[in-house]
């Protein structure tokens, strides 16, 4: 869990040294007395003019923890991204769920936005188009993306745009299933015939693409 501003106690003392962050120069390390106070981005330091000897008053220390507790948040949010791409509202649940306030969860959503780390159109493009080859359903995909908080506009653009008036739906479906019906090649018709349709269906496939599939798989025996 993180150390968040409400834990962070107003220390005594005046300010006796600003860094720049070796790992990140955009940010600035603050010390109250020698001992290490908060980091903050480094247009926050120049807006209030912070200069060694200064003093840390209630209101300072309030707007300094504040931009701290952003700066923590962004900086989670990068390590995260940099592993892998997220959609705006499961990566704020994330942080959140690591001890980030709220206030500066949403800060740093925004910030991650603004430099276009974030967008939730074009995660939607991917995820569909990446999971789609991996069996997965027009009805499937857009259960898993709002689960992630993806807006349903963009969720039916995206699927849209991957199958344009349902092209080639219907043959990612077949190809499945014609695989998992040679496997279940020992079961009564019926039988078989259940439990392919349970297949697609689990993966997000339903309507008549679903049953066209079925038939012709078996059909093809």
């Amino acid at each position: 869990m993180v150390r968040s501003s409400a834990e962070r106690e107003r220390p005594e003392g005046a300010i006796s040294s600003l860094e720049a962050d070796p790992r990140r120069g955009a940010s600035v390390r603050i010390q109250v007395g020698g001992q290490p106070y908060c980091t903050v981005p480094a247009e926050v330091a120049a807006a209030e003019a912070l200069k060694v000897g200064d003093p840390i008053d209630e209101a300072r220390h309030e707007r300094l923890n504040r931009a701290a507790d952003a700066e923590a948040a962004f900086r989670t949010a990068l390590r995260s991204l940099e592993a892998r791409s997220y959609a705006r509202s499961d990566l704020a649940r994330r942080l959140v769920r690591k001890g980030h306030p709220r206030p500066a969860v949403d800060a740093a959503m925004e910030r991650a936005a603004a430099l276009g780390l974030l967008d939730d159109a074009a995660f939607a493009r991917t995820y569909v188009e990446t999971r789609s080859v991996r069996g997965r359903g027009p009805a499937r995909l857009a259960r898993d993306l709002m689960v992630m908080g993806v807006e349903r506009g963009l969720i039916d653009s995206a699927i849209a745009s991957h199958w344009p008036d349902g092209q080639d739906e219907a043959e990612l479906p077949l190809a499945l299933v014609t695989k998992r019906a040679a496997q279940l090649a020992d079961l009564p018709p019926a039988v078989r015939r259940r439990r392919l349709i349970a297949f697609l269906a689990r993966r997000g496939y339903s309507g008549r693409s679903v049953t066209a599939a079925v038939t012709r798989a078996i059909s093809a025996d």
